[in-house]
């Protein structure tokens, strides 16, 4: 199902942005998971002046939603995986001594006809209380997380979420005061699984791979019909952050690093003609050598090429020429929200 909306509804925390394990405090300690339908992921932070400092973390691909996009629900091995990875990220939070969280799950435990199911497991095997929010959620998280990447001086961005089973849009205007109107939100059903699944595996051929860029353009269409975006985008007035594997991949690889270094990648901006290069330079690879490039690797081999389709299909749609890559978002803003939320209880 595509999600377009004019706006979202503010962009306050959500109200079930906190969830104490603890006694309150000062010295709090903070955690937030993001279970989406490819990984697991989790920080763990104490709160400073200026933000939040990580004390821990935690990630694996589970691919939770491996078959899904075919069977309609979560297979008993992708749900035993995730189990496992919901156990560690559990006992790290009781070693950290937690005294608040937020547990989220996404686009896999949205579209699962076993998804409820799922998170009562959960929920009985770690104790973790999981919410499966909703995509203008997911998104209205994510620029939080993301938002002090976002240029001040250009009055309008769109800001995306490739993530493994869906895609997040929002078009967003900063106000003068430093303020965020969310005036768009689209949600497609095109993720990194979704999309290989549908194609028939991550080696996609030139044909399917513009075939990907077409329907994310097509899908896209009433939006842009909604917002003008392309009349911003023409004037100057526009800039593009992009927060998901995708695009901290494509920062990787294009900055030739020998090792994955998010110190590195975050906050890059990239041009619109060395996406275009580095997504080439991928589809020209077999799925062995892209497993062995230390800025994929094996567990992303198979998904990087349906990512690289999506991300050209928004740029060609929107030619801004160049994209702020941001290796944060969901967590972050989980994160922020918590600290907020204690902030305004102690005044």
């Amino acid at each position: 199902m595509v999600v377009i909306s004019a706006g979202y509804p503010g962009f306050a925390p959500g109200p079930s942005a906190r969830r104490s394990l603890g006694a309150d405090g000062d010295d709090g300690v903070y955690a937030a998971i993001d279970l989406g339908t490819n990984n697991c992921r989790m920080l763990v932070a104490r709160p400073t002046p200026d933000g939040f400092r990580v004390i821990d973390s935690y990630s694996r691909i589970t691919r939770l939603g491996e078959g899904l996009a075919g069977s309609g629900t979560l297979s008993r091995a992708a749900m035993d995986r995730t189990l496992d990875a919901l156990a560690h990220c559990a006992d790290k939070m009781r070693r950290r001594g937690v005294t608040a969280a937020r547990t989220v799950a996404t686009e896999a435990c949205r579209r699962a006809r076993n998804g409820s199911a799922f998170l009562d497991e959960v929920r009985h095997k770690t104790g973790l209380r999981l919410e499966t929010i909703s995509p203008a959620e997911e998104a209205r998280l994510a620029l939080g997380g993301c938002a002090p990447l976002l240029d001040p001086e250009i009055p309008y961005a769109l800001v995306f979420d490739i993530g493994g089973g869906s895609t997040e849009l929002l078009w967003v205007e900063l106000k003068p005061d430093g303020g965020l109107d969310v005036q768009g939100l689209a949600s497609l059903p095109l993720g990194v699984v979704t999309v290989a699944e549908e194609c028939g595996g991550g080696d996609l051929c030139s044909r399917t791979y513009r075939a990907v860029k077409e329907r994310v353009m097509q899908l896209l269409r009433p939006f842009e019909a909604m917002h003008a975006v392309a009349e911003q985008v023409e004037s100057g007035g526009v800039q593009m952050l992009g927060t998901s594997g995708t695009v901290t991949t494509l920062g990787g690889v294009h900055l030739g690093l020998k090792r994955y270094d998010r110190s590195l990648v975050d906050g890059i901006s990239i041009e619109f003609a060395d996406i275009f290069d580095v997504s080439r330079r991928l589809s020209c690879m077999t799925l062995r050598e892209r497993a062995q490039h230390p800025c994929v690797g094996r567990e992303r081999a198979d998904l990087v090429l349906s990512g690289c389709a999506i991300l050209e299909g928004l740029c060609e749609l929107w030619p801004v020429g160049r994209l702020r890559v941001a290796d944060r978002g969901l967590r972050e803003g989980m994160l922020l929200d918590l600290m907020r939320v204690d902030a305004m209880e102690v005044a």
